[in-house]
């Protein structure tokens, strides 16, 4: 009898990675493919779902082929992806009618912000856990169905079927079979009740979204459906575990008690904290969401979470739009030409701010520049922006909890960049524990398709599975520090200060206009 293994698909932001894992939690191969980002407007992002499908199938031929395994030597596959990007295609030809809307895209704005001064802004917060804004899928389902010709009526027709990236993805692997999504992706959608893990009614009217449009809401782990028709994979594998990318990360962290946190730095950065079967509510501009659900689970388990649209992907921008390096990775030797930024600052808000402050009009700002600023000032201060980033939405998490936290484990690609950590550690005060295995979104993907088809008995297994790297202590003194983190939130009121004349002017031309 052949060894088996867990495929897991981390469908990301701007590439696809497709993990083979086996039994001790090892990884067998590791094989990432980027694609094309779309920018159709300033503040609009898209993909081509068509091109994320291809990026699936050809990672996981890679995989497969640097494993040196069969694809019958795959026990179950697991899929993480990321969450609240929205893509709706037809049922019968199983092609999408518009790109994928991306998280990051703001288009919804003009419809999140008047929604905002409503007392359904209410409703929406206490049902879904999440505020207003034009992150989440439901206001990117209504403008697919508003803006693409014919969509609506389609929908209402039961012709269309739409969902996250998973939801997608599943669709394709089982031939047009299975049309399910968990509980943790269906919670980002802010069409989700999260006290019952079901489509919420209200929330459908207020976002104008059929619910024939939309998946079965399902548990984390279990039975989503077997493979059909997909190249290079035997028909009848199981896919036995889905979650959204963070949700799967504080999975594969295996922070499986409540108060563990985790901290993943990847296009964006995200924080979240077990809260166990407690939904707690913030005051502090935190979202509550779902982390997931186990097989032959009544209880869902939830989080708190907080999150910035730009991490890694300021790194991509120093890369790709100035021209700073070849290599994402060639930031940290960059950086660590100079001992200080001098002064600079770098408010990565490119895609609008998100927690605590949510403001999705604030702009990207480089301030404190001089004649003696060089490019590895400019790294240094984009690193430590990163890092300040969290800083403040683990201090508001902190305040929604009543008490400080002890420690937190990173993952992500960035998190391989030692500078980076060494300053998150610092900036927070807090040590930080990096895996061995830094691809846990991929790995929480697997244990949870594990989970589901006996390949790890219980979550207890899984946990001796993880295994630790690296610890990164504080060496800031607290007054330096929080000198440190004052200034940033200086910057960050500049930024929120010159988005906010943007949208001003922005609205007086369009009054011109008319």
């Amino acid at each position: 009898m052949s060894t088996k293994y867990i495929l897991a698909i981390d469908q990301g932001t701007t590439g696809t990675t497709v993990s083979i894992i086996d039994q001790d939690g090892s990884c067998a191969a590791k094989v990432n493919e980027e694609y094309e980002q779309i920018y159709p407007q300033p503040g609009w992002v898209e993909h081509n779902p068509e091109h994320i499908w291809k990026s699936v199938l050809s990672t996981i031929r890679q995989a497969l082929e640097q494993a040196s395994l069969r694809g019958d030597q795959i026990a179950a596959i697991g899929i993480t992806n990321q969450r609240e990007t929205t893509v709706v295609w037809d049922r019968k030809t199983h092609q999408p009618i518009y790109h994928a809307i991306v998280w990051q895209c703001r288009r919804t704005t003009d419809f999140c912000e008047p929604l905002k001064r409503k007392a359904a802004a209410a409703t929406i917060q206490q049902t879904t856990g999440l505020v207003v804004d034009p992150y989440f899928s439901g206001s990117k389902f209504r403008w697919i169905l508003n803006e693409v010709k014919g969509a609506r009526k389609q929908a209402d027709k039961g012709e269309l079927a739409g969902g996250t990236i998973d939801t997608f993805l599943l669709w394709r692997l089982t031939g047009g079979k299975s049309h399910k999504t968990d509980v943790s992706n269906a919670s980002r959608t802010q069409l989700m009740n999260i006290h019952n893990g079901q489509w919420d009614e209200e929330l459908l009217k207020i976002f104008s979204v059929p619910k024939q449009l939309l998946p079965e809401i399902a548990p984390s782990s279990g039975e989503f459906g077997v493979t059909l028709g997909v190249p290079g994979l035997p028909d009848g594998i199981p896919i036995a575990g889905i979650a959204g990318d963070q949700q799967a990360a504080l999975f594969g962290q295996a922070c499986f008690r409540d108060g563990e946190a985790k901290c993943t730095f990847g296009t964006g950065s995200f924080l979240l904290m077990n809260t166990g079967r407690r939904a707690v509510k913030s005051k502090s501009g935190i979202l509550t969401t779902v982390a997931w659900q186990l097989k032959g689970e009544r209880h869902l388990t939830y989080a708190l979470e907080g999150g910035a649209f730009i991490c890694g992907a300021a790194v991509q921008f120093l890369r790709d739009g100035l021209g700073f390096f070849a290599k994402s990775s060639e930031v940290e030797a960059l950086a660590a030409q100079v001992s200080s930024s001098e002064g600079v600052e770098f408010v990565p808000a490119l895609a609008g701010l998100g927690a605590p402050y949510w403001d999705p009009h604030a702009r990207g700002l480089i301030t404190g520049l001089t004649r003696g600023t060089t490019r590895a000032h400019l790294a240094r201060a984009t690193l430590e922006a990163m890092a300040l980033q969290n800083v403040e939405i683990l201090r508001a998490m902190e305040k929604d909890l009543g008490r400080s936290l002890r420690g937190l484990r990173v993952d992500g690609g960035a998190s391989a960049n030692n500078l980076l950590m060494q300053m998150q550690a610092d900036f927070l005060g807090s040590t930080l524990i990096r895996p061995k295995f830094i691809e846990t979104t991929a790995a929480g993907a697997a244990f949870l398709a594990g989970l589901g088809v006996g390949f790890w008995p219980s979550t207890k297994e899984v946990a001796q599975v993880w295994k630790a790297d690296r610890e990164f202590k504080s060496e800031l003194k607290s007054s330096a520090r929080d000198q440190r983190i004052t200034q940033w939130q200086s910057a960050v009121a500049k930024a929120m200060y010159h988005g906010g004349l943007s949208a001003v002017m922005t609205t007086k031309k369009k009054a011109i206009r008319k």
